[in-house]
């Protein structure tokens, strides 16, 4: 099944000629927003009824990590902007000529123009020239949104932010321990229920998915630092948007993977992803669980796909 409402580029898929995957430059002196975690050891992993068969959230495991630095935020789209400025860096969508879009979010007489993308997958849409600057589509802007998280972003366009900030991904384990935020064995960043005065304590669907969001409340990720932070200080991390990782995904991670600063480095055509997004909804899963896993090809970008950085 497709990430939690995300649909993917064929990894087969290639760009067109003449262009080049990626731009580094110099390294960035401005990267802020960083918090060290330990060295820990910590509980990695879900064996409850909750977990999506084929993901491999378990079994539970003790893990055990070096000291390392993550961001408190997802990266936003000013932050990016930056990056871009610098680089003159073009994303995988820019290139491709698309991006996919929740329909819901696409300006309506784009929702007229374009196909669905598959029919298991109706609620979205392969919109052209949709991207990091414009997410919605043409006459769309992120003028207003310069603190919320850059999506439309691919695996390859992480690595080459993170590569001309001085930065990497966070490997699964270190996403984990850290969305955590000091809390054992609990469902979400702040323990175990997801409602507080009848709203949901993150940025996930509200109302009848997919197609009736609650009145007052707009499918599309929030300010970067919007909400509560976890324990370590972090925001977003279940909900909001998904957010890649450096490892390769496996079902079969726990046994690829060593319990000491564990990353799966054997290419497997799909990159993990971890935090869910606002479109999760518990009628159709509930990834935005702290330990939950999902994965995608790393050419994919959507508007509900972003990332954060480690050191």
């Amino acid at each position: 099944m497709p990430a939690c409402c995300m649909p993917e580029r064929d990894g087969g898929t290639t760009l067109p000629a003449g262009h080049k995957a990626g731009a580094t430059s110099r390294i960035s002196e401005a990267l802020n927003g960083l918090v060290t975690i330990g060295p820990c050891e910590f509980t990695m992993g879900n064996e409850s009824s909750e977990a999506v068969p084929g993901d491999g959230e378990g079994p539970l495991r003790q893990v055990s990590l070096d000291a390392f630095a993550i961001s408190t935020t997802a990266v936003t789209n000013r932050e990016f902007g930056d990056f871009v400025r610098d680089t003159r860096y073009v994303t995988e969508a820019e290139r491709f000529g698309f991006s996919y879009v929740f329909f819901l979010q696409a300006l309506p007489e784009l929702r007229q123009r374009v196909r669905q993308v598959a029919p298991d997958l109706p609620w979205w849409l392969p919109v052209e020239d949709a991207s990091w600057q414009r997410p919605e589509g043409p006459g769309s802007h992120i003028y207003q949104r310069l603190d919320h998280p850059v999506v439309h972003i691919s695996w390859h366009d992480a690595q080459a932010y993170c590569a001309w900030a001085g930065a990497r991904l966070p490997t699964e384990a270190e996403w984990e321990c850290a969305a955590r935020g000091g809390l054992e064995h609990k469902r979400f960043a702040w323990g175990d229920e997801l409602m507080r005065d009848g709203l949901p304590r993150c940025n996930v669907w509200r109302g009848s998915f997919p197609d009736k969001p609650a009145e007052g409340w707009r499918p599309g990720p929030v300010p970067a630092r919007d909400g509560e932070p976890n324990g370590f200080g972090l925001f977003n991390v279940c909900g909001n948007v998904w957010e890649w990782c450096g490892d390769w995904f496996s079902p079969d991670y726990v046994h690829g993977a060593t319990l000491r600063n564990p990353k799966l480095d054997q290419p497997t055509g799909r990159r993990s992803m971890r935090g869910g997004s606002f479109l999760c909804h518990d009628s159709y899963c509930s990834r935005y669980r702290v330990a939950a896993r999902s994965s995608n090809t790393p050419e994919s970008s959507s508007s509900n796909l972003g990332f954060r950085v480690a050191r």
